[in-house]
C-alpha cells in the first residue's frame, strides 16, 4: 500500500521512514513537510495540495508534534484516508475522541500508535502476570533531555507535554502489562522557572485490589539512563528494563518467545496494515488520560531554569 509521511523531522527520520523502507506492506508514496525532504519521494509543503494531488496514497502518517496534528488528522479523515498516530495522539482528550468518532463515521481505520508497547519483552511481561495477586509496581524513567530532545523546544510549551513526552511511553506500558482500571490520585509536577512543561514528575495510583502503583519520570538523568517497570507479586518479581527490551523474573533473565519481526516501529507498521486490511481501528487513549489526570490534579513546584 502507497502511504505518505506527514512532518519530517527526527522521529520520522529516525524510526518511521527505516521501518516502511524495510516493510513488505508499504512504499513509502509522499511526504508533507515545510522543511524535510526524503531522496527519491514526493514532497508537498501544503497537507491539502497533497490530498488534492494524490487521491491513490490512502494512508498517512502523522509525524509533527501533538499541538498541530489534529487539524492534520480530522482533514485526512474528512478525505477518506486512514490514519496513523504518532504518540501521544493528541494534545488532549477532546481532540482524541472526536478522532475516533469521525473515523467511525468515516468508516476508515485510526490507530493511536504507542511504540513502547511493541518492545521485545512487553507481551512477555503481560502474560506473566495475567492472574497473580499484585502488591507493587515501581516505575522509574529517568533520562537525559539533551541527549534525546536537542533543540526540540516545542516539546516544553503548553501540548508539548515535558516530562510525560517520554514519561507516557512508560504509561503506555503499564496499561498493557496492568490493565486492572488505576488511576492518578496523586501527582507532584516539578516545573522549571523558564519553561511551561515539567521537567520531572511523581504519580500515585490507586489499584482496584489495593496494590501499591507509583511512577517516578525525570528528565535530569546524567550518565545511565533508566526505564524500569518493577512488579512486585505474590507469585515473585517482574523487572522490566531499557523500556521493556529486557525482562527479568525473580532476578532471572527471561528470554520469552522470539519475535517474529525485530524492532517497535517495524511492528507498528505491520499492526497498521492489519487493521487496515480488516477495516479496524486501533485507538486507546488510556496512557493519555493519566497525563492529563496528573496534569489536574498535580501539585506544582517551580525549580531552577533548564538551558540547552
Amino acid at each position: 500500500m502507497d502511504i505518505a509521511l506527514v512532518g519530517i523531522g527526527k522521529i520520522a527520520r529516525d524510526q518511521h521512514i527505516p521501518a516502511i523502507a524495510q516493510s513488505p506492506d508499504w512504499k513509502l508514496k509522499a511526504c508533507v513537510s515545510q522543511s524535510g525532504t526524503v531522496e527519491g519521494v514526493t514532497t508537498f509543503t501544503e497537507f491539502d495540495t497533497f490530498l488534492r494531488d494524490c487521491p491513490e496514497t490512502r494512508v498517512v502518517s502523522l509525524c509533527m508534534p501533538p499541538l498541530p496534528r489534529f487539524g492534520y488528522a480530522a482533514a485526512a479523515i474528512a478525505a477518506g484516508r486512514h490514519v496513523m498516530l504518532e504518540k501521544p495522539p493528541g494534545a488532549s482528550l477532546a481532540e482524541c475522541y472526536k478522532l475516533a468518532g469521525m473515523a467511525r463515521s468515516q468508516r476508515v481505520t485510526l490507530f493511536a500508535t504507542w511504540h513502547s508497547r511493541e518492545a521485545a519483552m512487553v507481551d512477555a511481561a503481560k502474560e506473566w502476570l495475567s492472574g497473580k495477586d499484585l502488591r507493587r509496581v515501581t516505575v522509574t524513567w529517568r533520562e537525559d533531555v539533551r541527549r534525546w530532545h536537542p533543540g526540540q523546544e516545542w516539546i516544553w510549551a503548553p501540548g508539548g507535554l515535558g516530562v510525560f513526552d517520554p514519561g507516557i511511553n512508560a504509561l503506555s506500558i503499564l496499561t498493557k502489562i496492568v490493565p486492572d482500571g488505576l488511576h492518578v490520585t496523586e501527582a507532584h509536577l516539578e516545573v522549571p522557572e523558564n519553561r511551561q512543561g515539567p521537567i520531572a514528575a511523581q504519580l500515585r495510583f490507586a489499584h482496584p485490589t489495593g496494590a501499591d502503583v507509583t511512577a517516578e519520570f525525570d528528565w535530569r538523568q546524567e550518565g545511565d539512563q533508566i526505564w524500569r517497570i518493577q512488579v512486585e507479586t505474590a507469585q515473585g518479581t517482574l523487572v522490566l528494563e531499557d523500556g521493556g527490551a529486557r525482562m527479568f523474573i525473580e532476578g532471572c533473565p527471561h528470554k520469552g518467545d522470539a519475535r517474529a519481526l525485530s524492532g517497535e516501529y517495524p511492528r507498528l507498521y505491520a499492526r497498521m496494515a492489519q487493521l487496515v486490511a480488516d477495516g479496524r481501528s486501533d485507538a486507546d487513549f488510556e496512557p493519555l488520560r493519566h497525563v492529563a489526570d496528573a496534569f489536574l490534579l498535580g501539585r506544582r513546584t517551580t525549580v531552577a531554569p533548564f538551558h540547552e
